[in-house]
C-alpha cells in the first residue's frame, strides 16, 4: 500500500493483499490475547481479593470465638494449627503450626485422642470430639475441646485427613467442676435447701427437701411456697415474713410447715437473697432443717432436769428450787417447813436378792404408796437410788411432822403390790428437820434430815427420828472414818492376819483364812464391822478386795516356798465383787500372776450372800469351780438357805456359824442343829468347818460328830504372816493347843 500526497493508494498485488490479512490477524489476536491476559489478571486479583477476605473473615471468626483451627494428617499423624497471631489484635496475620500429635498433647490423654481417631474413622462415631490437654506456649497444659470431621479422602473413600476447630476450656471446666461440686454438695446436704423466685415460687430443690416435705420434684417446681403453710399459723404471719425478706434480704426463724401429707413439723429456716452483677436481685435461697425431734429432745431433756424418770418424781434439782421457794413463803407467813428424808430399809439386798428390775417396780411402787400417804399438795421427790424426801409446808408445831412420820411408817406395814401381783413388805427409816429451827437454807436442812435419818436406821430402822446438834458428832466422826479409808491402800495401813484350820481326823494344819486387818495412823484401830459396810457402800470394796486376794495369794506363794505345798487360803468375798462381771477373770488373773495353783485358794461367801439369789448365784459360782477354785459358805445357820439350792450351788466347803459353836454343849438345840448340818454337809460330799472354837469340850464334840476341820482361839488367834508361817512349822499333830489368852472373835 502506498501513501503520497495524502491519498492511499490500496494496493493490487496479491502478495500484498496476502500480507495486509496476515498483519491484521495478528493485529487481532494480540489484541485477544490482551484482553484475555487483561481478564485473567482481573480474575487473579479478584480470586486473591477473594481468598483474602476468607482469610480474614476466619481470622476474624477465630479471634472471635478464641478457637483455633487444625487439621490432622492421617498418614503421617501431624497435627496443623492455625489461629490468629495475637489474641488482642484481631488485625494480625494467621499463623500455622505444624507438630507431631504427641508433641501437643498431653502423655495421659495420648491413647484416649488415638482412640477416639480410630473409632472416627472405623465410621462407629460421626464426630471426631474430645476433651484433652495440650501444650501452650508458655510450657503448661490448657484443657482444650476439640471437635473435626473428614476434609480428605482417597480413591478407595478412606479418609485421608480431619480438620477442625479446638477451644479452651480450662476455665469453663473449672466452672463446670465447681458447679459440679455444688450440685453435689446440695443433693448430699441434710439440710433442705429450696431457690425461690421473686414471687416466692419454687425454682429448685434438693432430695433433702422432698425427704423432708414428703413432695416430688415436679409437685413443687413452680409452685408458691405457700404449699408448705401450717394451720398453726394464720396468712398474716406467713406475709409478715415474706415482706421481711423482701426488704431486708433475709430472715431466719423458726415456723411451722406443713408436708405433703398433711402433717404439721416444727422448722428453721435460713434464708437469703442471691444478687447479679448489678446488684439487682435474683433469686431467694432458704435452707430448712426439721427440728421437731430436736425441740422434743429438748423438752424432754428440761423434764430429766427436773424429774426423776423411773418414779415421775421431782428430783434434786426441782426440789431445791420448790424448797427455796416455801422457805420464802414460811419466812413471809411466819409459817414451818418440815423436810422429811426417807431411806427404805434393806432396799440394797433386796435389788441384790431380787435383780435390779425388780427393785426399780419396788421403787416406783414406794414412790406411789408415799404420794398417796402426804397427798399431792406436798412436794414428794427421789432424791437418788432409794432416797425420797417430803417436803411439808404450813406447819404450827413439830409435832405435826411427826405425825405424817408415823403415818408414812404405817403406811408401809402394808406390803407392795408389784406389777406382776408379786407381794413385798419394806418400811421407810426418817429422818426430819424443821426451818426455821434447825436451818435457814435448803442444803442445810436436807443435810440435817438426811443425819436423822442415819441416826432412825442406828436406833433399828422402821421409825423416825428428828434431828437434834449432838447428830452431827456421829455423823462427822463416820465422815472421818470413810475418807480416810478412801486413801488405806496409798498409806499402806491395810494388813492381813491369818487364823490356821486343823483337819481333827489328821491332826495337821490344812490351812488358813486370810482377815483384813486396818490400823489408821489418825483414828488408830478400827474394827472390820465398822470399815467393810463403808467400803461396800462406797465401793472401794472392789479395789480393796482384790488387794486382798493378791496379798493373801502372795503370802501363800511365799510358804509355799519354805515347803508348805498342802496349804490353802480363804478370803472372804463381798456382794458387790460378786456381782462384778469380771470378777472370775480378776480371780484367775491374779493366780496366774503369781503363779499360784488354783486348788490353794479358797473363796468364803456368806449364806445370805449365796442364798439371795441362789438361780443367778449358781451361774456365777461356776465360773469360779471352772478354774479350779474352792468356795465355801461362812456363817452357814445365821441365813435362810434352801437345802434344794443348796444342793444345785457349787460350792465345797460349810463353814458353821460361831453362833452355834459357843453354846454347843450346853444348849441341847444348838447341838442338835449343829449335828444336823455336819451329817447333812457329808451326805452332799461338802466339807465342813467350825468356826469359833474356843474349848476342848467343843472340840472333842465336833470331833465325835466327825466334823472335818476347826478354827478358833482353841487352835490359834488370828496371826501376822510371820508368826503364822512359824506356828505351822512347829505343829505338830500329837501337841495341844495352849490356852487362848482371849476369847475374842477373830
Amino acid at each position: 500500500m502506498d501513501v503520497s500526497a495524502g491519498v492511499l493508494r490500496v494496493p493490487t498485488n496479491p502478495g500484498d493483499l496476502q500480507l495486509l490479512a496476515a498483519a491484521a490477524a495478528t493485529a487481532v489476536l494480540l489484541v485477544a490475547l490482551l484482553f484475555i491476559t487483561l481478564r485473567r489478571r482481573q480474575s487473579e486479583r479478584s480470586y486473591i481479593d477473594r481468598l483474602r477476605d476468607g482469610e480474614e473473615r476466619l481470622k476474624l471468626a477465630l479471634w472471635a470465638t478464641g478457637e483455633r483451627y487444625w487439621a490432622y494428617d492421617v498418614g503421617n499423624g501431624n497435627i496443623h494449627r492455625l489461629a490468629a497471631e495475637s489474641r488482642e489484635d484481631p488485625s494480625g496475620e494467621l499463623a500455622e503450626e505444624v507438630s507431631a500429635v504427641g508433641d501437643v498433647v498431653h502423655p495421659d490423654d495420648l491413647p484416649m485422642v488415638h482412640q477416639r481417631v480410630e473409632d472416627y474413622i472405623a465410621g462407629r462415631t460421626d464426630t471426631f470430639l474430645a476433651e484433652l490437654r495440650v501444650a501452650d506456649a508458655s510450657g503448661g497444659w490448657v484443657w482444650m475441646r476439640a471437635r473435626g470431621r473428614a476434609v480428605a479422602r482417597d480413591p478407595q473413600g478412606h479418609i485421608r485427613r480431619i480438620a477442625g476447630t479446638a477451644l479452651n476450656i480450662t476455665g469453663t471446666r473449672a466452672a463446670e467442676r465447681e458447679l459440679r461440686i455444688s450440685s453435689e454438695v446440695l443433693r448430699s446436704m441434710n439440710e433442705a435447701v429450696a431457690v425461690i423466685d421473686r414471687n416466692f415460687d419454687f425454682v429448685s430443690v434438693n432430695p433433702a427437701f422432698l425427704r423432708m416435705t414428703g413432695y416430688d420434684e415436679e409437685d413443687v417446681v413452680g409452685r408458691n411456697s405457700n404449699i408448705l403453710d401450717s394451720l398453726q399459723h394464720d396468712a398474716a404471719f406467713y406475709h409478715h415474713i415474706r415482706e421481711q425478706i423482701r426488704r431486708k434480704g433475709r430472715w431466719n426463724g423458726e415456723i411451722w410447715q406443713r408436708r405433703k401429707d398433711g402433717e404439721e413439723f416444727l422448722c428453721q429456716i435460713e434464708s437469703s437473697t442471691v444478687y447479679d452483677k448489678n446488684g439487682q436481685l435474683i433469686l431467694y435461697v432458704a435452707v430448712l432443717n426439721d427440728i421437731t425431734q430436736q425441740k422434743r429432745a429438748e423438752q424432754e431433756l428440761r423434764y430429766l432436769a427436773n424429774f426423776d424418770t423411773l418414779t415421775n418424781l421431782p428430783n434434786r434439782s426441782l426440789l431445791s428450787e420448790r424448797l427455796s421457794r416455801a422457805i420464802v413463803r414460811a419466812h413471809r407467813e411466819d409459817n414451818r417447813i418440815a423436810v422429811l428424808f426417807l431411806d427404805l430399809d434393806r432396799f440394797k439386798d433386796v435389788n441384790d436378792s431380787l435383780g435390779h428390775a425388780a427393785g426399780d417396780r419396788i421403787l416406783r411402787a414406794a414412790a406411789a404408796r408415799l404420794q398417796q400417804t402426804v397427798g399431792m399438795h406436798h412436794t414428794v421427790a427421789r432424791l437418788g437410788g432409794d432416797e425420797f424426801t417430803v417436803v411439808l409446808e404450813n406447819l404450827q408445831s413439830p409435832e405435826e411432822a411427826d405425825r405424817v412420820a408415823r403415818e408414812i411408817i404405817m403406811a408401809f406395814e402394808a406390803p407392795l403390790l408389784l406389777d406382776d401381783r408379786r407381794e413385798i413388805a419394806i418400811s421407810p427409816s426418817i429422818g426430819i428437820s424443821l426451818y426455821p429451827d434447825h436451818a435457814h437454807v435448803p442444803t442445810e436442812l436436807l443435810k440435817q434430815a438426811d443425819t436423822a435419818m442415819y441416826q432412825a436406821k442406828a436406833a433399828g430402822r422402821r421409825t423416825f427420828m428428828r434431828y437434834d446438834d449432838a447428830m452431827d458428832v456421829v455423823v462427822r466422826q463416820r465422815a472421818t472414818i470413810s475418807g480416810a479409808l478412801r486413801k488405806v491402800l496409798d498409806r499402806g495401813e491395810l494388813r492381813l492376819v491369818f487364823q490356821p484350820q486343823l483337819a481333827l481326823a489328821e491332826g495337821r494344819i490344812t490351812g488358813v483364812e486370810a482377815l483384813l486387818r486396818w490400823h489408821s495412823d489418825e483414828h488408830g484401830e478400827i474394827p472390820p464391822a465398822d470399815f467393810i459396810p463403808m467400803a461396800e457402800e462406797s465401793g472401794l470394796i472392789l479395789e480393796i478386795g482384790e488387794w486382798v486376794l493378791r496379798e493373801a495369794c502372795l503370802t501363800l506363794q511365799r510358804w509355799r516356798q519354805h515347803g508348805l505345798t498342802d496349804l490353802t487360803v480363804s478370803v472372804n468375798v463381798s456382794v458387790l465383787q460378786l456381782l462384778r462381771g469380771d470378777f472370775p477373770e480378776v480371780v484367775s488373773r491374779v493366780l496366774a500372776d503369781i503363779d499360784l495353783p488354783p486348788s490353794a485358794l479358797e473363796l468364803e461367801l456368806t449364806e445370805s450372800v449365796l442364798m439371795a439369789n441362789a438361780e443367778h448365784t449358781a451361774a456365777k459360782l461356776q465360773a469360779f469351780r471352772e478354774l479350779g477354785v474352792s468356795l465355801a459358805i461362812d456363817d452357814f445357820g445365821t441365813g435362810y438357805s434352801s437345802l434344794a439350792y443348796l444342793k444345785r450351788l457349787p460350792i465345797t466347803t460349810i463353814k458353821i456359824d460361831k453362833a452355834f459353836i459357843g453354846d454347843l454343849t450346853h444348849d441341847p438345840e444348838d447341838a442338835a442343829i449343829t449335828s444336823t448340818v455336819i451329817t447333812m454337809a457329808h451326805s452332799l460330799g461338802l466339807n465342813v468347818v467350825a468356826e469359833g472354837v474356843e474349848t476342848e469340850a467343843q472340840v472333842r464334840f465336833l470331833r465325835g460328830q466327825q466334823c472335818d476341820e476347826v478354827q478358833g482361839f482353841w487352835l490359834s488367834q488370828p496371826l501376822d504372816a510371820h508368826a503364822c508361817l512359824a506356828f505351822i512349822r512347829n505343829w505338830r499333830p500329837a501337841q495341844e493347843p495352849a490356852p487362848a489368852r482371849s476369847l475374842a472373835a477373830p
